[in-house]
């Protein structure tokens, strides 16, 4: 077994799994157990809600079909207390459309039933890495133009205004700062900031550069340009 990951501080992950199928619920939260990490479950909606701001989970496993209202509306309601709380969908649709409509939601990865737990376990590992949750970082700072980005406090700000960044936009940002200047193809973002290639979706990829583009360019001259055929690039606003 992979060494176990911890908060910085050293005190166990903590992941809060929401189905309404007890026995998927329960043998989640076994396999997650047994990589040292905090568990509680949900079975619906109103209680994954309730639980996410009592438990205050570092990433949250979420069915998209539940019996009172749908993961995508449990992921608005989380996000509104816990904007950065990364969120793995359980989906037991195939159709390419439902898989990329929880991304599109502002959900940070999927994976389709039926699923493997090692495949989740490695997502998990993932988003909680990329999250911050698990590593107290050295700091370091990166600037672009009047872009500044923290690396320990994760903060993000554009000529002095926070902008705030979930989990999965934060990296993406990260990864066009430290390459300023230089295109980069939706493989090379697909590769770097989701760790696996979504079956050639690299529309995913499309629709969290708008998300950036709305947070970081708004109101001001653009940083991030598209390079039609070739990728993205992120340069100082002239």
């Amino acid at each position: 077994m992979a060494p176990s990951l911890t908060r910085a501080d050293g005190s166990p992950l903590r992941v809060l799994v929401v189905d309404d199928e007890v026995n998927i619920a329960e043998l989640l939260s076994m396999a997650l157990r047994y990589e040292g990490w905090d568990i509680e479950t949900a079975h619906s909606g109103r209680t994954a809600v309730t639980s996410a701001k009592e438990f205050a989970p570092d990433a949250i496993v979420l069915d998209m079909m539940l019996p009172d209202f749908d993961g995508m509306e449990v992921l608005r309601k989380v996000r509104a207390h816990s904007p950065g709380v990364p969120v793995l969908f359980l989906t037991a649709r195939d159709a390419v459309e439902d898989r990329v409509a929880g991304l599109t939601a502002g959900g940070d990865d999927y994976v389709t039933k039926p699923f493997s737990l090692e495949e989740v376990v490695a997502r998990l590992r993932g988003l909680m890495r990329r999250s911050g949750a698990t590593e107290a970082r050295p700091e370091a700072v990166i600037t672009v133009g009047d872009l500044r980005l923290d690396e320990e406090s994760r903060d993000v700000e554009r000529a002095g205004r926070p902008i705030e960044l979930t989990a999965t936009e934060f990296e993406l940002l990260r990864f066009l700062m430290r390459n300023p200047r230089r295109v980069l193809s939706k493989a090379q973002i697909l590769d770097r900031v989701w760790d696996y290639d979504f079956g050639g979706q690299a529309n995913v990829v499309e629709i969290y550069i708008s998300y950036l583009r709305k947070k970081v360019d708004a109101g001001h001259e653009p940083m991030i340009h598209t390079k039609r055929g070739a990728g993205y690039v992120l340069k100082p606003a002239s």
